[in-house]
């Protein structure tokens, strides 16, 4: 029975050569920010399922593949017959950074994960959980929308935890930026983890420090701000601190905020009480942990083969620690 639900997206990646188009031809991998972190929680042997809609296509039959390979729960997955799933053009540049630049496969009629029906979801997929993670990709559809709130309703009735990683991408809302804030807004108010990058931060409320962000919604949730090579900033459980980020060599940056998001909810799961009380050192200690995952994906190719294990993880904490 999984501890964290993931809810969104599972989509095709498609990254073009650095410096090169993804629309002539790359490499495939795959992705998605909320399936993303669901196989980096399973890679660190917490126990997760997904919840989200793909197409009967080859892409669909290789998510469901992987995920029976990680152990991820498959109850909450939806096979669409009709609309495909989705690839994503990201075009990379020479330092690795990335950007996305469209789609491919829809024929004009839709993917699969904005289909996402909120009377296929069952309930019995929150009865252990303890998280909900989602991001705001789904509120650009309007099916998908109402099976994200369906979910939400079911989580909170199982006093489940609710986390948002706002994943901003401008791409997938036809709709403008004024209405997907309208659409986005009313989410800060009802989580207790708030995961946002720099850019987001401002975009969405004019200030990237934690603990302003934190004061300024009703709940106080818990807030972390990260800034790429930067680092991650937060303001959890009365603690308010900053992470270097871990010098790597990188190949490729996707999916390096999801890992690091794997890192943490893994940390919370552990320990809930980073929420509350946290003994000393408690939070950078587990911030320390979630930087690290998401600095080693950042080292391999795609957003998924890269995600490390718990004993890499510690592993390589324990290099970090000699240099």
């Amino acid at each position: 029975m999984p501890h964290v639900i993931c809810c969104g997206e599972a989509l095709l990646d498609r990254l073009g050569p650095p410096g090169g188009d993804p629309a002539a031809g790359g490499e495939d991998y795959l992705g998605g920010a909320p399936a993303n972190v669901c196989c980096g929680l399973a890679r660190l042997n917490i126990a997760t399922g997904f919840l989200g809609r793909v197409g009967r296509d080859a892409v669909g039959r290789a998510f469901a593949q992987m995920f029976q390979e990680r152990g991820v729960d498959q109850r909450g997955l939806q096979w669409d017959e009709q609309h495909p799933s989705r690839i994503v053009l990201v075009q990379r540049q020479g330092n690795g950074e990335r950007d996305f630049g469209g789609f491919r496969g829809d024929g004009g009629t839709g993917f699969a994960d904005m289909a996402l029906a909120k009377d296929q979801i069952p309930a019995s997929l929150f009865q252990s959980a303890r998280w909900l993670l989602f991001g705001t990709i789904p509120l650009s559809s309007p099916n998908a929308g109402e099976a994200l709130e369906e979910a939400m309703a079911m989580a909170t009735a199982q006093q489940v935890n609710l986390a948002l990683d706002v994943n901003w991408r401008p791409t997938f809302w036809p709709c403008g930026e004024s209405l997907a804030r309208q659409r986005i807004a009313p989410l800060l108010e009802r989580v207790q983890l708030l995961k946002l990058a720099v850019e987001e931060a401002e975009w969405l409320l004019g200030q990237q420090d934690p603990q302003a962000i934190a004061m300024a919604l009703p709940q106080r949730p818990a807030v972390v701000v990260t800034a790429g090579h930067h680092g991650v900033s937060w303001w959890m459980g009365g603690c308010k601190g900053h992470q270097p980020a871990y010098p790597v060599s990188v190949v490729d940056s996707t999916g390096a905020g999801d890992a690091f998001l794997a890192g943490l909810l893994h940390q919370l799961v552990h320990g809930p009480q980073l929420l509350e009380q946290p003994p000393s050192g408690a939070v950078a200690k587990a911030m320390a942990f979630a930087s690290a995952c998401g600095a080693m994906v950042c080292t391999g190719a795609g957003a998924i083969d890269p995600q490390p294990d718990v004993e890499a993880v510690e592993a390589f904490l324990d290099q970090q620690a000699t240099i």
